[in-house]
């Protein structure tokens, strides 16, 4: 066989491979997710917890997660929106990917049930309880700029300040860090069709969940999201607890909900038997 003839021939097997996948998608029944966690629910074990930091307003965190723990965010203040962003820690160069979560489970409503994505079509965190439902994927976190444009005041803190800097701890600059994952921000489109932040849905005391699926690299940044209708920075203490969870069962529901999920963790599998 030809180099030429090689090269068709690998082009039409991903092709095949592309067309069975866009098939399996378009005829798969994905699973209902949930109503959200309730907040005096999902207690944490005290034997199971690794770590615990209070983290005040405007400030950041740069920890690891291991395989097999959860990272609780717990609101206590209501402080609107807590951003994150996440490596895997054996190879930064793959890291989460905003887009590809999105458009692999064919929603930006990122809620209990599930999964962020990284690059490399694999399964980076599941979102296991989550009392809010209200989380932004799109928008991003602040910036100097928007900081600028929002309170007049360019030097505050900001969320892609705090991610460069918990990048930092791990050796990693401006190019390892893109489009962070912002909690506690319910952001929708209005009658004019431009977003905009819902006022009164994230409530003290709203927690999210979120359980390692590799060992990760992990910077958080509790500053407020953009759109939110605070005219004062005046960001609240969140907790961050890293802790210990069952390990998923066979019809766990961020593993199965839907097609595209069960392939992204079958990846995962695949390169964890390698790594």
């Amino acid at each position: 066989m030809t180099s030429d003839e090689d090269k068709a021939a690998r082009i039409a097997e991903h092709r095949k491979r592309y067309l069975e996948l866009k098939a399996a998608g378009q005829t798969a029944t994905p699973k209902t997710l949930p109503p959200p966690t309730p907040r005096d629910a999902a207690a944490i074990d005290p034997t199971a917890v690794r770590e615990r930091e209070t983290l005040p307003g405007g400030w950041y965190w740069a920890g690891k997660l291991m395989q097999g723990e959860a990272l609780r965010v717990l609101n206590a203040s209501g402080t609107p929106g807590v951003s994150l962003f996440f490596w895997n820690a054996a190879d930064p160069s793959e890291r989460y990917n905003s887009a590809d979560t999105i458009k692999v489970q064919w929603t930006s409503e990122l809620r209990k049930g599930r999964v962020l994505f990284s690059d490399m079509g694999r399964a980076l965190m599941s979102i296991v309880e989550d009392t809010c439902g209200a989380h932004d994927a799109i928008v991003g976190g602040s910036t100097p700029s928007s900081n600028l444009r929002k309170y007049g005041d360019a030097t505050l803190r900001s969320t892609r300040e705090n991610l460069l800097l918990a990048a930092s701890k791990f050796g990693l600059g401006s190019r390892d860090v893109a489009p962070s994952l912002t909690l506690f921000a319910p952001v929708f489109h209005d009658e004019s069709g431009r977003m905009a932040f819902r006022p009164g849905v994230v409530q003290a005391g709203d927690f999210v969940d979120l359980r390692a699926e590799m060992d990760l690299l992990v910077a958080v940044s509790n500053c407020p999201h953009p759109l939110a209708p605070d005219e004062l920075f005046a960001p609240g203490e969140v907790e961050l607890i890293v802790h210990r969870v069952a390990e998923p069962a066979d019809d766990d529901l961020c593993r199965t909900a839907t097609a595209e999920a069960a392939r992204g963790f079958e990846n995962n599998a695949r390169y964890l038997r390698v790594n």
